[in-house]
């Protein structure tokens, strides 16, 4: 069988292809949509509906509702421990799951802090400067988001930690000292979420100035 001249130029000019997996390496597989990791994710996002409904049964302040709730409360936090750590350690992080994740963090923690305040428990001042934070934080991650990532920092993880903390506190029906440190806590949360925003408000307009540097640059 003849070979075409034309296909004689397209074997002596092909660029060969090289692999950049080592010897014996396979290729890596697809992640899969339902795994571990997403389905603490989205278990996380159903808990909170059923927390609101034990938030305000009754009047809100019955002994076993509040106990339901924050025990509700309590293990949608320790999914958010453990999904993203999942997620990094055996390469299971999608898409999905860096859109869902913030998201379901930031339903549980907006519902109870907005919940407490219609209850009279948490100042509705404390409310709106949390949630005015992490929505405003929100809006800026995505506005730099094509000129560069900002690295979650030990302080963002603190801030969470501590507002986890203070809430559940306050959930639990306490009294006398161990209520006035749900409050002390509440108020270090407040204190944690101001300073880490601040912080990424300066890392924001570093890579937002650093990002336009390089475009004016080429």
């Amino acid at each position: 069988m003849s070979v075409q001249p034309e296909e004689i130029d397209r074997q002596r000019y092909a660029v060969p292809v090289r692999s950049t997996l080592a010897p014996g390496q396979a290729e890596p597989a697809a992640v899969p949509l339902m795994n571990i990791a997403n389905i603490l994710t989205m278990a996380r996002i159903a808990i909170v509906p059923l927390f609101v409904l034990a938030l305000f049964a009754g009047d809100g302040h019955e002994t076993g509702w509040r106990i339901t709730a924050a025990a509700l409360f309590g293990i949608a936090a320790i999914t958010d421990r453990f999904d993203g750590q999942l997620a990094r350690k055996y390469g299971l992080v999608t898409d999905f799951g860096k859109l869902a994740d913030p998201i379901a963090d930031k339903a549980l923690i907006g519902s109870a802090l907005i919940g407490l305040s219609a209850l009279g428990d948490v100042p509705w001042w404390i409310t709106l400067v949390i949630c005015g934070r992490e929505i405003g934080i929100t809006l800026l991650r995505l506005a730099v988001v094509r000129r560069g990532v900002i690295p979650a920092g030990r302080g963002g993880k603190l801030k969470t930690l501590v507002q986890s903390l203070a809430i559940a506190m306050v959930l639990l029906p306490l009294s006398g000292a161990a209520a006035t440190a749900g409050t002390v806590l509440m108020y270090a949360a407040l204190v944690l979420t101001v300073v880490t925003g601040l912080d990424y408000i300066g890392q924001a307009a570093r890579v937002w100035f650093a990002g336009g540097s390089r475009s004016r640059g080429r």
